[in-house]
């Protein structure tokens, strides 16, 4: 009867076959479940792990997928791992939806959301034969990259960068491309068979089954299969009869004995989603940068380069706000060219003898390493790329740019362009300023997370306030910090005081209105 009802929605009472009335199914829901008029189900030929903003836009704000924190807390220790939230339960039950009721209600703007649907397997030329003509069950186990999932969500969980695939369920295969995921304090992984694999289970902080009649999710299945993914009526009941509820009864309905919490009727049931908030609550804490350890001595991985009498005239035209755009430029490259010597000074050289054009040999040095690349802050650091160049030749380049968001205080990662194999290599990491330290933390994490070596990362700046040192020092320990003056203070606008301005907008010509600063890309929170 159930079926009948489905064609005829389906249908429109039409003889042909023809779909009319795209509503029509949701009426059916509506007479079936009172309690689900509001979801809806997902609308996508695509696998699901969000990576763009926004992630879920709601009433009151957007919450962002487009950046990370810098993950550490008031004393600069690190943060502890992501808390994962498992998400179970049969296909169409509503599991996306229960996810961001999730995300809206926990008010936590770093949220992964990582979908099982995108570690489907690649299938071979004959199981993709098997799939067109709805033969290959989708719902086993086997079906499942586990491998590769356990990995990805391990390094998640770790606050590390992660490559999805992205499955394409019109032509049964991956995509080349492959989304890059951040880190976050919430992992939202949600799945058919999220509690099906023991390694799994043992990255999963919370075990959320969701419980939804039978019926409601053949109803959702057939209008999710057929109107977005070009499935006919007959190919999606014999799947769901011949693989989908066995599957369910074999391998999903079991798993709910290892179930933390079931929410009955999926999204709707806010009493079940309120208690799931409130835990997650209780295990978060919350994230701030590093303190300053104002007092304490300077962190012996900081080199500052020797205030000569030059070194110290040509700072005083550079913090002189009198000075002219082309005197700070020119003066300003100077003072880079010198620090960019004296940072090199500090990479490890290996003895090499080589024959002079006198044919006698000279005891010489060379890099003991494969090679050097630069990486800028945008947009400020960039302006150090030039004297960069200008002393390694042919040298690789790669940029970030990190912004604050003033909803949060905290720095956001907005683009990143590193080289290939940038993990083998020495960075050079470059901003102009650097006050608090924010945008230095969170550059020397995305390194990290590239596998760049933390004893390999020299971090590189014209000016820099004791509290940005220190927060990066006890963050980094290993990070070389290299500058050519280091100012006491700084205000409560995040400017160094004596200082030096701001540095992208006396640099590039941009000066604003001192009410502009906050928010300028130039200036280093």
């Amino acid at each position: 009867l159930l079926i009948r009802l489905v064609w005829k929605n389906l249908t429109g009472g039409s003889k042909t076959g023809e779909i009319s009335g795209g509503d029509s199914l949701d009426g059916l829901m509506r007479d079936r479940c009172p309690l689900t008029p509001s979801l809806s189900p997902r609308k996508r030929t695509t696998s699901q792990s969000k990576t763009e903003p926004p992630l879920l836009r709601t009433n009151k704000r957007t919450i962002y997928t487009a950046g990370r924190p810098p993950w550490y807390n008031v004393t600069g220790t690190t943060f502890k791992e992501a808390f994962v939230i498992g998400l179970c339960g049969g296909s169409a039950s509503g599991k996306t939806t229960v996810a961001n009721k999730i995300i809206e209600a926990l008010d936590v703007p770093w949220v992964v959301l990582l979908s099982m649907d995108s570690f489907y397997k690649v299938l071979s030329k004959e199981e993709q034969e098997l799939a067109a003509r709805n033969e290959y069950n989708f719902d086993h186990p086997d079906a499942f990259d586990f491998e590769l999932l356990v990995t990805v969500l391990r390094k998640l969980k770790k606050g590390k960068s992660i490559k999805v695939p992205v499955y394409d369920f019109t032509s049964h295969s991956r995509r080349k491309e492959w989304k890059t995921v951040y880190g976050a304090n919430v992992v939202i992984f949600e799945g058919i068979l999220a509690f099906a694999n023991k390694e799994l289970l043992k990255l999963l902080d919370m075990k959320v089954f969701v419980d939804t009649d039978s019926d409601i999710r053949l109803v959702r299945r057939l209008k999710r299969d057929i109107t977005n993914r070009g499935r006919d009526i007959a190919g999606v009941i014999k799947q769901y009869n011949k693989f989908v509820k066995p599957a369910f009864e074999q391998y999903i309905e079991p798993t709910v004995q290892v179930a933390d919490i079931v929410v009955p009727r999926g999204g709707e049931n806010f009493v079940a989603l309120d208690l799931i908030v409130q835990h997650v609550h209780s295990q978060l804490e919350k994230v701030s940068l590093a303190s300053a350890h104002q007092g304490q001595p300077l962190p012996k991985t900081l080199s500052v380069m020797e205030s000569t009498p030059q070194v110290r005239g040509m700072h005083t035209i550079i913090r002189n706000k009198e000075t002219s755009r082309d005197e700070f430029i020119f003066y300003s490259k100077r003072l880079m060219r010198l620090l960019i010597e004296h940072a090199l000074s500090f990479l490890p050289l290996k003895p090499v003898s080589v024959e002079t054009p006198q044919e006698t040999v000279y005891e010489g040095k060379r890099l003991s390493g494969k090679r050097i690349t630069g990486v800028s802050i945008l947009r400020a650091g960039e302006t150090m790329e030039q004297a960069l160049m200008a002393v390694c030749k042919d040298i690789r380049l790669g940029k970030i740019l990190i912004q604050t968001n003033h909803d949060t205080g905290e720095p956001e990662l907005h683009y990143l362009r590193l080289p290939k194999d940038i993990s083998e290599d020495y960075v050079i990491l470059m901003d102009s300023t650097v006050s608090t330290g924010a945008a230095a933390l969170m550059a020397v994490r995305v390194l990290l997370d590239h596998d760049v070596q933390e004893d390999k990362i020299f971090l590189l700046s014209l000016l820099m306030a004791e509290t940005g040192v220190h927060s990066v020092a006890y963050a980094f320990p290993n990070v070389r910090i290299i500058t050519t003056a280091v100012d006491k203070k700084v205000n409560d606008e995040f400017h160094i005081i004596p200082g030096i301005g701001n540095f992208g907008d006396r640099y590039f010509g941009t000066d604003a209105p001192s009410d502009w600063y906050e928010s300028d890309e130039g200036m280093d929170y």
